[in-house]
């Protein structure tokens, strides 16, 4: 039976996805945003209203109302959704009606889990599978990120953030790590790793959880959920499977540069498997990611070949170390980082690609909170790099935190950072610094993403000049 929904802040990657899986399945979809963007415009295309701005006379007078964590209760069309009495669901909920009928695939982590359900997805679809997901990107491979198809499964990326994800119940868990983060929304870091454990103790009956072994958080889940009798396959670079996993993915990576290539190899669950495979993105972490793909494809059903080879066509996902252009002989990268891990790899992955150049770094910290708690490790992270430019922080639901800002980054740095507040004149400083051969990159989660082409204008000025 269709219903009437309406998301506050449609433009997000996630709640954008919601609306389109919603609008497939039947319903009427409409939603709101703070401007306009080319993610409303596609949403318009597949029968989504949308409004710029928010107003009360935007609420239905029926149905539901879909908002976000960052959706405040002075939002007009909250106030006035609660004022009707409207039926008020979290982002979560809405995904879980979208999915009903389906095999939930839940891909959780502090880091890894946009890539990782994205490669399931496009390995699942090239194996012919033709699943449904919802993910907070846009897979690159298929120009959206989210799809409502025919096949048995839903693969979805599963946030931590605000512990929505306990929402699904799903029959396979992917765990890439248990790193804490978020503490403003968690409180302590035990609490953080407790949430982690509701998620997996919601795995159905009979399903399973793939979990990093590389990562002593998501080990330790492993171990915890094994012990409640939830069968546990796990993957990463060590060679040996925890006692009383089911099994094991062993991560040998057999190449480097441009493209991460390796070799999978599955100890235990009856016959041994192996697959070998050479992703087109580059890092030792997407190697990874893929195994932890590799090993759910297969407990879909999917065969070991079938899944590698699907694996091989993944493209990669939006702002994930994505080509933004060149000019004067710099390569400018896109990177969604903003975690202290999450920058190292990245900045790992930008080592191999930028061969004898330099690699230079635009970073924009994310939130007030994780700047104040990660500052130190930020800081450390960024060493990986030949020269950083810090810009302020993006706020995102944040107010303010006074004494917290950029510059408790390039404190903490030992290397070359620098500070500029101003967004565009921080782009225009690490443009002036890039020479031919070098790699450039804007990381962060915020509206860094929209300065690459400031970079590529001020570099191509240059070179007309010359």
């Amino acid at each position: 039976m269709a219903e009437r929904f309406h998301l506050v802040g449609v433009g997000g990657a996630g709640m954008s996805a919601v609306a389109e899986l919603l609008a497939a399945r039947g319903h009427e979809v409409s939603g709101s945003d703070q401007r306009d963007s080319p993610v409303l415009a596609h949403l318009r295309t597949v029968g989504v209203t949308t409004w710029v701005g928010h107003d009360a006379s935007h609420v239905p007078s029926e149905g539901n109302l879909v908002v976000s964590t960052a959706v405040r209760e002075s939002n007009p069309e909250l106030v006035e959704a609660r004022r009707r009495r409207l039926r008020v669901l979290h982002r979560s909920e809405a995904l879980v009606r979208a999915a009903q009928g389906r095999d939930f695939v839940a891909v959780a982590g502090a880091h890894g889990k946009t890539s990782t359900s994205a490669m399931l997805a496009v390995a699942l679809d090239a194996a012919g599978q033709d699943p449904s997901y919802a993910i907070g990107g846009t897979v690159l491979a298929h120009g959206t990120g989210a799809h409502l198809g025919h096949g048995p499964a839903f693969v979805a990326e599963a946030d931590e953030s605000d512990k929505s994800f306990l929402a699904y119940t799903p029959r396979v868990a992917v765990v890439t790590n248990v790193e804490p983060d978020h503490l403003d929304q968690h409180g302590t870091e035990e609490a953080f790793r407790r949430s982690f454990e509701d998620f997996v103790a919601r795995i159905v009956p009979g399903g399973l959880l793939v979990a990093g072994a590389d990562d002593e958080g998501s080990l330790t889940l492993a171990r915890h959920a094994q012990s409640s009798g939830t069968r546990v396959v796990t993957y990463g670079a060590t060679r040996t499977a925890p006692d009383g996993v089911e099994a094991h993915v062993e991560v040998v990576p057999t190449g480097g540069g441009s493209a991460a290539a390796g070799r999978l190899l599955r100890h235990g669950a009856g016959d041994a498997l192996e697959a070998d495979l050479t992703l087109r993105v580059g890092g030792r972490h997407m190697l990874l990611n893929a195994a932890a793909a590799w090993a759910a494809g297969l407990e879909l059903g999917v065969d070991s070949d079938a899944m590698a080879r699907g694996l091989e066509t993944f493209t990669g996902t939006g702002r994930r170390f994505e080509h933004r252009g060149d000019a004067a002989g710099v390569r400018v990268v896109d990177d969604y980082a903003h975690h202290p891990t999450e920058v190292e790899a990245t900045l790992a992955a930008a080592r191999e690609q930028a061969g004898v150049g330099r690699v230079l770094v635009l970073f924009q910290p994310h939130l007030y909170s994780r700047t104040q708690a990660f500052a130190e490790r930020f800081g450390a992270a960024l060493g990986g790099a030949d020269e950083v430019v810090v810009t302020d922080v993006y706020a995102a639901r944040e107010d303010p935190v006074p004494g917290v800002d950029g510059s408790l980054v390039t404190h903490a740095m030992t290397g070359a950072g620098r500070y500029v507040p101003d967004r565009l004149e921080a782009a225009r400083a690490v443009a002036d610094l890039a020479r031919p051969g070098d790699l450039v990159l804007t990381v962060g989660a915020g509206d860094v993403t929209e300065l690459g082409p400031v970079i590529l204008e001020r570099l191509r000025g240059r070179e007309e000049r010359a």
